[in-house]
């Protein structure tokens, strides 16, 4: 009973991710775990049943909100660009840009990550889309497995600082401070995290030219 005392907060943890790996959505999974072990504390006495009366206001309070109403707005518009395909014509696009310089292809994954982050806002759309779209391309002409990964996993996170962000969002509501400072405050270091990026890219194609080949002209 002590060590399940001591250890309550690793083993929710652990418990959460068991869930989500059985499949349960993020959503069911996060809200099961707190009542699961909310009622785990009160039959070890570690917190009083009080606490979840407080329960529904706190819901009606998120609820009401209207901070924390762009967090689905911005989630329903990542899901519109990757069903509509805009991302894929993006990417394309791109792509036959940055295509015949050697690592061009990977550097358009990052730019088309950074503007799919300032239009989303939402990590899971971004590197889902990338990873779909880009990745067998960049297998397929002989980009190192590493780098290929690396770079969709790395431009997909860039949504979680250039804005408009959700996680600026959420933060800016719990410091009580304003979205607009936060995203001004957040620009700067988000451009130079992408430009750090490239900056890689590049160095990788001069040193291991070839992790990260040109494409062919056709």
């Amino acid at each position: 009973m002590e060590f399940l005392i001591d250890n309550l907060a690793p083993i929710m943890f652990f418990n959460l991710i068991v869930f989500l790996l059985l499949g349960f959505p993020v959503a069911f999974s996060l809200a099961a775990t707190g009542v699961l072990y909310g009622l785990v504390a009160i039959d070890l006495n570690l917190m009083s049943p009080l606490l979840f009366q407080a329960l529904p206001q706190r819901v009606f309070g998120i609820v009401g909100n209207d901070t924390l109403l762009a967090v689905p707005f911005f989630t329903f518009m990542g899901l519109i660009l990757e069903r509509s395909g805009m991302a894929e014509d993006l990417l394309d696009t791109v792509g036959q840009l940055f295509g015949p310089l050697r690592g061009g292809l990977a550097i358009a994954v990052v730019f088309v990550g950074a503007l799919l982050a300032a239009t989303t806002g939402v990590v899971s759309a971004s590197v889902i889309s990338m990873g779909l779209i880009s990745l067998p391309i960049m297998l397929r002409y002989g980009y190192d497995r590493r780098l290929a990964s690396g770079v969709i996993a790395a431009s997909g996170t860039l949504s979680q600082i250039i804005p408009p962000s959700l996680v600026l969002i959420i933060l800016a509501d719990q410091l009580g401070r304003s979205i607009g400072d936060m995203y001004r405050g957040a620009m700067l270091p988000g451009l130079l995290l992408a430009g750090a990026y490239m900056a890689y890219i590049f160095l990788v194609a001069i040193v291991r030219p070839g992790h990260a080949p040109a494409l062919p002209p056709e």
